[in-house]
């Protein structure tokens, strides 16, 4: 991968990211534009792709979430958030998420660790009314 800066970050990637990008190659007809850019704008008032490259995933990612009535505003470090999150609570450990994260420190992997914002059943039980 290139990250901002031009950085290089190179890692395995998951094994279902072939077969959801096979689906999204042959679901958009795009398998055969191989010099073309892979997320692209959409016309206007049609449900074709153009051949301009997309300028940010936000603007996709912000209809998305309006279509199925997400409210929340989201973007790449929602998803980055999320990830490491995700990653941390099934036993990923904090120097691994960090590799992947391709931070410096597990001082900014922490930044995106949102175990804590869970408010349990038994937190709110521990106010007597």
């Amino acid at each position: 991968m290139r990250e901002k800066g031009g950085k290089r970050h190179t890692m395995p990637y998951h094994h279902n990211l072939e077969e959801y990008l096979t689906a999204y190659l042959d679901g958009a007809s795009l398998r055969d534009d191989t010099k073309e850019p892979l997320f692209r704008t959409i016309g206007r008032g049609t449900v074709k792709f153009t051949r301009t490259v997309l300028p940010q995933a936000y603007a996709m990612i912000e209809r998305r979430a309006a279509a199925v009535g997400i409210a929340t505003k989201l973007g790449n470090q929602s998803f980055r958030a999320t990830g490491i999150t995700v990653y941390l609570m099934k036993g990923g450990t904090l120097e691994k998420a960090a590799a992947m994260a391709n931070h410096a420190s597990t001082r900014t992997t922490q930044l995106y660790d949102r175990r804590r914002d869970e408010v349990s059943l038994d937190e709110v039980e521990r106010i007597v009314i």
